[in-house]
Order: structure tokens, then sequence, then C-alpha cells
């Protein structure tokens, strides 16, 4: 049995949404695809879930890696809406550190040097298409670093969620809130798993005071199996007909 056709799969997520309606509340559904930089078939099949559900995607395109072939597809698919993705996309953690391209022990003039050489990069190739967000590599930029964005020409940030600006701020923070991937093993993690995670998030949301509530997907193109391919379908056709989610748009979100 195909995980489309799995509707018991299915029942926790569309009893949470019914508690939505219940309570005459309603959630934008968003979504961010990270490490873009060539032209590939998994890129053409992330652009026909966007534009058969009406969901335009925030696509984060690694600056110094990124080909013409990207810039040429991207022409051709208009839903997908190409912001920064880091530098190189290189970490500089500490030996035993968490992954980050953006932490702390770097200083602020080599972090700006490299993010104004890579925005530029990034602008020559893709052109007006190019939204002034970032996306920091493994979701992780020293708040202090994050601070300095708005004066580089950043409007937006978008992390994962838990990350918060510092005191000194930043651009306009709207983070993701479930990574479908299961990097250990480098697969779509379990339906169920997927499944009962957005109900314990949607729950959460819910009980909170945000009558615009946003929700958004992790998603990484590059590395999805046909299981992460399958979960998007079924989660996708089953959130966006629904009347209490709103399909959202990155460039609403952000107030570009």
């Amino acid at each position: 049995m195909t995980l489309e056709a799995t509707d018991a799969l299915w029942l926790p997520l569309a009893a949470e949404l019914e508690r939505w309606s219940a309570a005459g509340r309603e959630v934008v559904l968003w979504w961010r695809d990270d490490d873009a930089i060539a032209a590939s078939p998994a890129l053409d099949r992330l652009s026909d879930l966007s534009r058969r559900y009406g969901l335009p995607v925030l696509l984060a395109v690694i600056p110094m890696l990124a080909e013409p072939s990207l810039a040429a597809a991207l022409r051709q698919m208009p839903s997908l809406l190409p912001c920064q993705h880091g530098c190189w996309h290189r970490n500089h953690a500490s030996a035993g550190g968490k992954k980050a391209e953006f932490g702390a022990d770097r200083a602020a003039a080599d972090i700006r040097r490299e993010l104004v050489e890579a925005r530029t990069r990034l602008a020559d190739l893709l052109g007006p298409a190019l939204l002034p967000v970032f996306v920091p590599p493994w979701n992780r930029i020293d708040p202090a670093h994050a601070a300095l964005l708005p004066d580089i020409g950043f409007r937006g940030l978008s992390c994962f969620r838990g990350y918060r600006l510092g005191a000194d701020g930043g651009p306009t923070l709207v983070n993701t809130a479930l990574d479908i991937m299961d990097w250990r093993a480098r697969i779509g993690r379990p339906p169920t798993d997927l499944v009962d995670e957005a109900c314990r998030l949607l729950t959460a949301l819910r009980g909170g005071s945000d009558d615009r509530a946003s929700f958004g997907l992790l998603l990484h193109h590059r590395d999805h199996d046909e299981t992460a391919w399958a979960f998007l379908e079924g989660f996708l056709a089953r959130m966006t007909a629904h009347p209490a989610v709103a399909n959202g748009d990155p460039r609403r979100l952000f107030g570009l």
C-alpha cells in the first residue's frame, strides 16, 4: 500500500486541523528547500510539487557553488524563490563543535566580507529574482553575526525552530519547524514520526496567541529519497485542501 493511500496515517493530522477550525484559527503553511546549486531532476520534481499545490518555495542557494544551469532552470520555475544560503557552505566550527559557517569564533570583518562577496556573485547569477533573505548552513548563525545582516542588505533570516535573534536584533526572522530528513542515515524520516511531530508542533502553535501562525517545512531536494517525496505528496495534499490552512508565500512572510 502506498503512502498516499494509507488514510489511517493521516487521521491524527486531520483531527488536529479540525481543532484549528473549531477554534476559528488558521495556520500558514510554507516551505524552504536548502542546498540548491544546479538544475536536476529533483529540482524539477520540487517545482512540480510547488506548482500543483500553489505553494511557493523559498529556495536557499549556495552562492559560491551555484552553477549557470540553476539560473536557467529557475527562469522556467517562477514558484521557486531563490535566496542566499551561506557562502561556501563550509564548516568553520572547531573540532567536536556543531557544524557552522558563521559561528561566534569568527571575526565580524571576515563574515561581512564573505557575505558581500557571495551576495554579489549570486545577484549576478540570478538577477532580480533573488530575495534579500539569508539562510545559514546547518541553521546556525551567531546572533552577533545575524545583527550584521540588515546593513548588508538582507531583510529576512530563516533558521530552524528555537533560533532567536540576540539583543542587537537583525532582519525579520521566520523559522522552519519540521525537517523531513533523517540526517544520520541520510534518508527520509518515517512518515508516522513526521505526522506525530507535525501534530505536536501544530498543537503548540494553536495554543499560542498568533492569529496567523506559520508552519514551515524544511526540505533538501538533492537528498530526498522516495520516502521523503511520498510524505510530501501526502502531507501537502491534506494540508492545502483544509480550510484551516492558508498557503504561505515567503515574500509576504518576510514582509518583502
